[in-house]
């Protein structure tokens, strides 16, 4: 059954990648590769439904893989050779000595699931026989929007960092302007994008994997957990909260 050996793909590869990690004495190298984990599961969905549409199945694995790639190349050059991250590095001091295992069940295995869980949309429009559809392109526009967001956001958040007159100071320009986390706001349209085009291909039942997404980017690991440290690290960010919207683009209040 493809969603199982999806599921087992993901479980096999997060294995993998923890492995590495151990050597490294890093985990937070699954956020680099995290990304990737949704082509391996859509090329295996392809891979097992020779009988769905041909023209979707190359869409939706052509979208996903610039959405991947693209992320993981970004995180990488961000995060390589600056050391473990914090938030992992405080959950290996916690754990002392029982992390080698703890961290493949509290970082890898979950994510992995969490990946999988998420992917549903993409084996949705994988196993389709219906025809490509308003709904594919709609959600291909919308997924274009999300990537634009995202990928702009990246790119000039890392530009503004890399000055050294600025910082310590908040980035409030460009899309920063309009929603103090728009990379996010990009990366939670993609999915939105993706499950159209499940949509279209019947899986009206995969909603809750960008409702999933959503929760975890404002809840979870995205705006939530990044604003509680810049909340005291720069003094400037309460004015920018009170100004500019959380998530949704807006004109900035005056």
């Amino acid at each position: 059954m493809p969603l199982i050996a999806g599921f087992v793909g993901l479980l096999l590869g997060m294995t993998a990648l923890w492995l590495v990690s151990l050597r490294m004495k890093d985990s937070s190298i699954v956020d680099i590769f995290w990304s990737l984990g949704f082509i391996l599961a859509c090329a295996i969905y392809a891979a097992l439904t020779p009988e769905g549409n041909a023209e979707r199945k190359l869409l939706t694995l052509v979208l996903v893989s610039v959405w991947g790639l693209r992320l993981s190349a970004h995180l990488a050059r961000r995060n390589l050779g600056k050391g473990e991250d914090f938030r992992y590095a405080k959950w290996r001091q916690e754990a002392g000595e029982a992390w080698w295992w703890r961290s493949w069940l509290k970082v890898f295995a979950l994510q992995g699931a969490l990946a999988w869980v998420i992917s549903a949309p993409l084996y949705a429009a994988q196993v389709s026989t219906a025809p490509l559809g308003v709904l594919d392109w709609l959600g291909a526009g919308v997924w274009l929007t999300g990537f634009i967001f995202e990928s702009v956001g990246d790119w000039q958040l890392a530009r503004f960092k890399a000055d050294p007159a600025h910082k310590g100071r908040v980035m409030q320009s460009g899309l920063w302007r309009y929603t103090r986390h728009p990379n996010y706001f990009g990366d939670a349209l993609v999915w939105w994008g993706l499950f159209i085009i499940a949509l279209g291909a019947g899986g009206w039942w995969t909603v809750f994997s960008p409702l999933l997404m959503n929760y975890l980017l404002v809840n979870v690991s995205g705006v939530a957990m990044l604003e509680s440290t810049l909340k005291t690290r720069k003094p400037e960010y309460a004015e920018y909260i009170r100004r500019t919207s959380a998530f949704i683009p807006r004109p900035p209040k005056d």
